[in-house]
């Protein structure tokens, strides 16, 4: 940002509208050498422009002294140079000797073995802006879950909401009713509680601090005429972890969908309160009341007491499944259990698959950019499992949007398949990515396996790849001359694993190959399974596990 204001730029409007035309200052044509003409060319500037100031800081060792002479060599005396000179000063004061630090990483964990004393600091994620959590290497303690969702928090989450809400009025014409959304723990220790935000905006409840602590003390319903919009009834699945470390959480969700429920309003306004009452006159009315009560309300599942994860990858990895029956049928078996204020793990999947059978659109998040929805199973397992129940038990693909608070000043929601195809091109064909990932060896390899399985995984439950994806894929990873050398080098068990998982995907009808591809591939496989039985070795199991 101070960047952008030294050269007369708005980098929140260069964001916004990245192609759009831009009527450049003449200076920025000198600076880049080269055309400037819309939003994006200047984006990329900025880029150029940000690194190059780095790196003759790098060659002056970091010196504050030195930032007027780096300022004057990049940018001359274009513009106030205040704020980034403050930036570059705090870059080169903290930044550098923190990052400098990370042989403590090593140090300390010696020092941990050995039983001896390691400084604690705070948890994060440091390309999310929190610079604050470095040096790393120490002791890292997470949030206090009483104090989630933070203020903070109900910022990026309400904002959130409205992206999704905005976004689904403007796909079908009208807001969502029923909405399902996938939580984990880690993401939430990381943002302190932005999807818990968002699951409370959209409900259209707030939470209640206390104005020292900054705890959390209850929720409040924001009055529809203040809200706006009708309620939306959501449906939360939770992991193990966020069930074992955030129980003030789940009964704040609880006491919103309950207060929700409860609330003396039109009912199509409030399809918490119409769902409610639907299901005690209907699917629960042979139930005692009190029991029928309990169960209209549940909203929040996860696995039994004592266990964790989501059951597809197994699945998937056994090839022990033939449709949407079956994702659906492991997904509620290991979810289906309700938690509430009162509930700890009740056998719910009744009421589980009711209120996935009646979803219209299904969200996950992601808070960081450090990984993405390739390179963990996790995603397949709990996003794509639950896009699969939906489909399987209403009959009809929901629609599936993809928070993005990498940056938590300018929170995104994307289409699952527009954040696939967006991932698929920026790493999963990147050249300069498999380039890299082959200085890893044997490792380098089992990366590539995995980005296939979980592509592969992804697409058999959330049904988001195009042929054009396997075929990039095929050609990159299998068949391209390097690549393919580089696998039979270092690791020819992810050779065979990637040709064997791709003619899968070909064999259960995800993908239709050019024929020459297809032709290319079985006889790789062939040739693969030959090299290793020349090295007297079998198969080893493919990439699977976040």
């Amino acid at each position: 940002a101070g960047l952008a204001g030294a050269l007369g730029l708005d980098l929140g409007g260069l964001l916004d509208r990245p192609g759009a035309r831009l009527d450049a200052p003449a200076r920025l044509g000198e600076l880049a050498a080269r055309p400037i003409q819309t939003n994006g060319d200047a984006l990329e500037l900025l880029d150029e422009l940000a690194l190059h100031l780095y790196q003759l800081l790098a060659g002056r060792d970091f010196d504050p002294a030195s930032i007027p002479e780096v300022l004057a060599l990049t940018l001359g005396n274009v513009g106030d140079h205040g704020p980034l000179t403050a930036t570059l000063t705090y870059a080169c004061r903290e930044l550098c000797p923190n990052l400098d630090a990370t042989t403590d990483e090593i140090r300390h964990l010696l020092a941990g073995l050995a039983g001896r004393y390691v400084p604690a600091g705070p948890s994060g994620a440091p390309s999310r802006g929190q610079a604050h959590i470095l040096p790393t290497g120490r002791n890292f303690y997470a949030v206090d879950p009483r104090a989630v969702p933070s203020p903070a928090a109900w910022t990026v989450g309400s904002g959130l909401a409205r992206e999704v809400l905005a976004r689904h009025e403007q796909e079908t014409g009208a807001p969502p009713q029923r909405v399902a959304i996938s939580v984990w723990g880690t993401s939430n220790m990381r943002t302190q509680g932005d999807d818990i935000a968002q699951i409370l905006a959209l409900i259209g409840a707030r939470p209640r601090w206390h104005a020292q602590s900054r705890r959390v003390e209850g929720v409040d319903l924001i009055p529809l005429a203040e809200l706006g919009r009708p309620r939306v009834d959501v449906t939360v699945r939770i992991s193990g972890f966020f069930r074992d470390a955030f129980p003030h959480v789940i009964t704040l969700i609880d006491d919103a969908v309950q207060a929700a429920m409860h609330a003396d309003e039109p009912e199509d306004q409030n399809p918490l309160r119409r769902q409610y009452l639907a299901d005690l006159a209907g699917r629960l009315a042979d139930l005692p009341p009190d029991e029928a009560a309990a169960r209209a309300a549940y909203r929040v599942f996860g696995s039994a007491p004592g266990t964790y994860g989501a059951g597809i990858l197994d699945l998937i990895n056994e090839g022990n499944w033939t449709g949407d029956g079956d994702f659906t049928r492991t997904f509620v078996n290991w979810g289906g259990y309700a938690y509430s204020a009162a509930e700890h793990g009740t056998d719910a999947r009744d009421d589980f698959r009711a209120r996935l059978g009646g979803t219209q659109l299904v969200l996950h998040n992601q808070d960081n950019r450090e990984h993405d929805i390739l390179d963990s199973d996790d995603y397949l397992q709990f996003f794509g499992g639950m896009i699969a129940s939906v489909r399987h038990l209403s009959g009809t693909q929901p629609l599936r949007y993809f928070g993005d608070t990498s940056n938590p000043e300018r929170a995104r929601v994307r289409d699952l398949g527009e954040e696939t195809l967006r991932v698929y091109r920026s790493r999963v064909v990147n050249p300069k990515w498999l380039s890299g990932i082959r200085a890893h060896g044997y490792k380098g390899g089992l990366e590539q396996t995995a980005t296939v399985d979980y592509l592969f995984g992804l697409d058999a439950t959330a049904q988001v790849a195009h042929d054009f994806m396997y075929e990039g894929v095929a050609q990159a990873y299998a068949l391209d001359p390097e690549n393919q050398a580089f696998l039979r080098r270092s690791n020819p068990w992810a050779l065979q694993a990637i040709t064997t998982r791709l003619l899968e995907a070909q064999g259960r009808g995800l993908w239709n190959p050019q024929p020459e591809t297809l032709h290319d591939l079985q006889n790789l496989l062939v040739e693969s399974e030959g090299l290793l039985e020349e090295r007297g070795e079998t198969a080893r199991p493919s990439g699977g596990g976040a």
